[in-house]
């Protein structure tokens, strides 16, 4: 990975005016790989995503089951970039994986390491595995920035400075976990205006962030899959409306989040059912996903969801006239993604995969001020949540770490954490970022935990076809500040009441 250098306040050639950004190094190669990003594309795939500074006429990289024998080659055409991005998004999948099998990779360049990961368990695999939640993620460092680079190595290395932060725990506990969703903002480029100096050079401050904050994430997004979906911050180039008529269209309505994941994150999967119903469904939520906004995907005992609270339902808040004012999508027709979600969860077969992880940006269940809550969020998937047996609900945007006992309808479940009709839901938005953190404020009488003292994730850990082990970690120490385990019966193969 290539050097970044602090944000400081250099003088700018023009009066009084400031530029307070400086962007990452431009190496002399401009083949180098950087911002390396992993994903779950399929049941036997992985897609590989990363950046560089030209274009690409191919888009390559070689993998095998051997550093020293990387005999297998993916490759494709695809490398797009925007105004007024420095680097172009290239991505290559590679398929034809043996599952749970670590595999080693190198992006075709003359200045690229090996790297490697573990290939996507196979849904109905019922070994115990452990998932990340981050969410609400933004660069490091001094004032919200960091000051140097985090060296992408074979383990991943983060700047002493920055072990206090998530990334950094992240990186410490690396082989405690197996993939990661990230459902929604990342980076805080569109916080640019939070630092005066960046006033005059907003798009230029934007960018700069978008490049510092994907690259300290690499160490990570290269080592294990992760998994995205947007939050409100990927919406547009300021969460203030009238600065987003100076943006260039490359900061607007979702685009640099389009092109660093569309081709990375994956259509819904065909079933593993047995079931020629849930296989009629499962084809048609598949071609209802819309990836990277809304889509699923199956690893071992789990059935994952990631929607998109921000646009395409109803009064949805960054969508047109939408209470956010971001003016974003729509990006689909106009229930497609209600109709996918009735279509998804309706197809999952509980015998294969037992527990439906639905991760979205905005909650609807939250602690402190009502504007925690995304109402029109709850009018348009609550209902199908609770319908369809959701277990777990994800969410972030409110930056600290709650848990819910199960609820649906503003009412706990009787059966509480006992095989419970409702889902049970948690708010992970506490990783960190420029904003800093929310306080946990007043507490509806169904909260079980709620922290705003540090910077803090989720793990979520699928012990058995029975039991789901939710933790929150303290990122700075690593210690555990929650643990609770859903018992879910699990009795019925397809689920709707």
């Amino acid at each position: 990975m290539g050097g970044i250098s602090s944000l400081k306040l250099l003088p700018f050639v023009a009066g009084c005016a400031f530029a307070g950004y400086q962007y990452p190094e431009v190496p002399k190669d401009l083949t180098t790989p950087f911002q390396q990003r992993l994903s779950v594309y399929g049941p036997d795939a992985v897609s590989v995503g990363w950046n560089t500074y030209m274009q690409l006429e191919q888009s390559c990289v070689h993998y095998g089951l051997s550093e020293s024998n990387l005999n297998t080659k993916a490759c494709s055409s695809s490398s797009t970039t925007y105004d007024p991005s420095r680097t172009w998004s290239n991505v290559a999948v590679l398929t034809g994986l043996t599952p749970a099998t670590t595999y080693y990779y190198k992006i075709d360049s003359t200045n690229s390491t090996v790297g490697h990961f573990l290939s996507p368990r196979t849904p109905g695999d019922k070994t115990a595995f452990s998932m990340d939640v981050v969410i609400d993620l933004g660069v490091y460092g001094k004032d919200g920035y960091t000051s140097k680079s985090a060296k992408k190595d074979s383990i991943p290395v983060v700047e002493p400075e920055l072990n206090h932060t998530t990334i950094g725990r992240l990186a410490k506990s690396v082989d405690d976990y197996e993939l990661i969703i990230h459902p929604g903002d990342f980076a805080y480029a569109d916080d640019w205006y939070l630092k005066f100096s960046n006033l005059f050079e907003g798009k230029e401050a934007y960018e700069s962030i978008i490049e510092q904050f994907y690259d300290q994430l690499a160490p990570i997004a290269g080592r294990k899959l992760y998994m995205a979906s947007p939050g409100n911050h990927e919406a547009d180039c300021s969460e203030i409306p009238y600065l987003n008529n100076l943006c260039p269209k490359g900061q607007n309505n979702f685009t640099e989040f389009m092109h660093r994941y569309e081709k990375t994150m994956p259509q819904s999967f065909v079933s593993s059912s047995s079931n020629t119903n849930a296989q009629a469904l499962a084809r048609k939520a598949r071609s209802l996903s819309l990836p990277p906004f809304w889509y699923s995907f199956e690893y071992g005992m789990a059935h994952v969801v990631m929607i998109d609270t921000e646009t395409d339902f109803p009064d949805a808040p960054s969508g047109p006239d939408g209470s956010a004012k971001l003016n974003g999508g729509p990006f689909g027709t106009a229930t497609q993604q209600i109709d996918f979600l009735k279509a998804d969860l309706a197809s999952v077969d509980r015998s294969v995969t037992p527990w439906v992880i639905v991760a979205g940006h905005r909650p609807w269940y939250s602690t402190g001020k009502s504007s925690n809550s995304c109402g029109p969020c709850q009018e348009a998937f609550e209902g199908l949540f609770y319908q369809y047996g959701v277990d777990l609900g994800v969410f972030g945007h409110v930056h600290n770490s709650q848990r819910f006992l199960p609820v649906v309808n503003g009412t706990a479940d009787p059966n509480g954490m006992k095989d419970p009709k409702a889902p049970m839901y948690i708010v992970a938005g506490g990783a960190g970022n420029i904003e800093g953190l929310s306080s946990v404020g007043s507490q509806p009488d169904y909260t079980e935990f709620a922290y705003d003292e540090d910077y803090s994730y989720s793990t979520i850990r699928f012990l058995d076809e029975q039991h789901l082990q939710v933790d929150f970690v303290r990122s700075s120490t690593g210690e555990i500040l929650d643990s609770s385990t859903l018992y879910k019966e699990h009795a019925t193969d397809f689920v709707e009441q």
